[in-house]
C-alpha cells in the first residue's frame, strides 16, 4: 500500500516505507537512538555525522537552558554578544585563521565561501579567473552551487540544466589509511594532476575539496603527501584554497581538524555538523584577514552582502563553545585514537566471518568497507536488518561505513561490531 503522511523525508526513496516505516524516535541518550515501539538503537552513523559527542549531551544541554534563560536569537548584522565574540576568538586561533562568517549549515557555509572567491576576483580585476576545481567523487551540498562544485551524479544529475562547470581532478591516489605507501609519497599521482592543472591554471579561480576524506563519495581517504602538494601549487599559482571540512572537522579523523595534518592552511575553512554536536543548525566559514580587507570599505556596495536570519544564532554558538570545552575537558581525541584501533580490528573480525566484506579503510573516528555483491541496494538490506538487531547502519550504495560519536564506549563499538556482522549475514541469506 502506497506509503503517504504531510512529510517528505530528506534524502530518501518515499516508496521504501511501504516495506520499512521510518523510525519513530522518542527519546536518544549518549550514542543511541530509542523507539516508540521500545527498541534501542546505536547511531552508528552520528545521525548524519553530526553528533560528534552522541546525543542530549548533558553539559550541552545545562549551557542552552541558561541561555534560554537570557535570549534566544537576534540579529547578527547590528549585535553581537560574548559569547560569540567568545567563540570567534576560539576557532580562530583553533585553525589559525582570522574571521568568522556566520550561517545555519554546510551548504551554506560552502556557498559563502564560493561566493567571496567570486567576488574577491572582481575585487581584483581578475574576471577570467572564474573556474573551480574539485575532485572526483566529492560532495560539498546540494544547492546549486555546491553541487556545481561536487562530482556526485545521484545528486545533481537532474538539474544540470542550472549548474555551472566545474574542473574535476580524477585518479586520486586513494589510501586504506596513514600506512599506506601513498598516503606519504604520491609523487607520480601529483605529476599527472599537475599537468591538468598546467594547462588551465589562468581560469581557475578556487580550490574545493574535502580534505582527506571524501564523504557521500563513499567515505574515501586520499593521499595526505597529494593533497601537501596540491595545496601548495595552489598557493604558488594564486588560487584560493577552501577546505569543506563540513564532516572532516571537529575530530572525526583523529585530530582537532584535518587541516592540522597538513603542511598548509586554506583561504576559507568550512565547518558545520559536530561542531555543536548536532543540537542546533549551525555553521562558520573562516577566513583570513587579508580578504577581510579587500572589503573594508566606505560604501555599502562595496561590503560583502550575504546574510541568513539565523547568522550567528546565540544557541548555535553556545552549543559550538560546550563542544569545544568538552573536546578540552574529556580529552576526546584520545579517546578517538583508541576508537580508530578498535574500529579497525572489529573490521578485521567481520572480514574474516563475511568475505564480501573487502577495501577497508580508516582514519579516526571513521572507518569503512564495500560490499563486494552484485545485488541492486543490497546496502539497504543490511540498514534493514541492522535496525531489527540494535543499531541504526546506513550505507552508501554498497558502501558500509561507521562514524559513531566520538564519545562512544568500547562496548558500544564491539556491540556495534555484532549488529554489522550479524545484519550482513541476515542480509546475504535473504537473498
Amino acid at each position: 500500500m502506497k506509503y503517504s503522511t504531510n512529510i517528505w523525508h530528506p534524502c530518501t526513496q518515499m516508496k521504501d516505507f511501504e516495506k520499512v516505516p521510518p523510525l519513530n524516535i522518542n527519546k536518544t541518550e549518549g550514542s543511541y537512538l530509542y523507539t516508540q515501539d521500545n527498541r534501542k538503537l546505536f547511531d552508528a552513523i552520528s545521525s548524519w555525522w553530526c553528533k560528534s559527542l552522541g546525543h542530549r549531551h548533558p553539559y550541552i544541554i545545562d549551557r542552552l537552558k541558561n541561555q534560554l534563560d537570557k535570549f534566544e536569537h537576534t540579529i547578527f548584522a547590528n549585535t553581537t554578544n560574548d559569547e560569540v565574540e567568545h567563540f570567534s576568538n576560539r576557532i580562530c586561533k583553533l585553525t589559525s585563521m582570522d574571521k568568522t562568517l556566520y550561517a545555519a549549515d554546510g551548504s551554506c557555509a560552502v556557498e559563502i565561501a564560493l561566493k567571496m572567491t567570486i567576488h574577491l576576483r572582481q575585487l581584483r580585476n581578475q574576471t577570467s579567473k572564474t573556474k573551480f576545481v574539485c575532485l572526483e567523487n566529492s560532495y560539498h551540498g546540494e544547492t546549486l552551487a555546491t553541487m556545481s562544485v561536487s562530482d556526485c551524479g545521484l545528486y545533481s544529475e537532474p538539474y544540470k540544466i542550472l549548474l555551472f562547470d566545474s574542473l574535476i581532478i580524477k585518479d586520486l591516489p586513494y589510501v586504506n589509511g596513514k600506512t599506506a605507501p601513498l598516503w606519504e609519497d604520491a609523487e607520480h599521482h601529483w605529476n599527472k594532476t599537475q599537468k591538468f592543472l598546467e594547462e588551465n591554471k589562468q581560469s581557475i579561480n578556487a580550490l574545493i575539496v574535502e580534505p582527506l576524506c571524501q564523504g557521500a563519495g563513499g567515505m574515501l581517504l586520499y593521499s595526505k603527501d597529494y593533497l601537501n602538494r596540491l595545496c601548495k601549487w595552489c598557493k604558488q599559482n594564486d588560487i584560493y584554497i577552501i577546505f569543506d571540512e563540513i564532516m572532516t572537522g571537529v575530530g572525526r579523523l583523529g585530530k582537532l581538524f584535518a587541516l592540522d595534518y597538513l603542511d598548509i592552511s586554506p583561504d576559507f575553512l568550512c565547518i558545520s555538523k559536530g561542531i555543536t554536536s548536532g543540537m542546533i543548525p549551525f555553521s562558520v566559514t573562516l577566513t583570513k584577514n587579508q580578504y577581510y580587507d579587500m572589503f573594508y570599505k566606505d560604501k555599502m556596495s562595496e561590503a560583502f552582502l550575504h546574510s541568513h536570519t539565523h547568522s550567528g544564532n546565540i544557541l548555535g554558538v553556545v552549543a559550538a563553545n560546550s563542544v569545544l570545552d568538552i573536546f578540552e575537558q574529556e580529552n576526546i581525541l584520545n579517546n578517538v585514537t583508541g576508537l580508530e584501533t578498535l574500529m579497525h580490528n572489529c573490521f578485521l573480525e567481520i572480514q574474516q566471518e563475511v568475505h564480501i566484506f573487502k577495501n577497508i579503510r580508516n582514519l579516526g573516528g571513521m572507518i569503512a568497507a564495500d560490499l563486494d555483491i552484485d545485488k541492486y541496494r543490497f546496502g539497504f538490506d543490511v540498514y534493514k536488518e541492522s535496525i531489527k538487531l540494535g543499531a541504526l547502519l546506513r550505507p552508501l550504495g554498497n558502501t558500509l561505513y561507521w562514524l559513531p560519536p566520538l564519545n562512544s564506549k568500547s562496548d558500544d563499538i564491539i556491540h556495534l561490531k555484532q549488529v554489522t556482522n550479524q545484519a550482513i549475514i541476515n542480509a546475504v541469506e535473504k537473498l
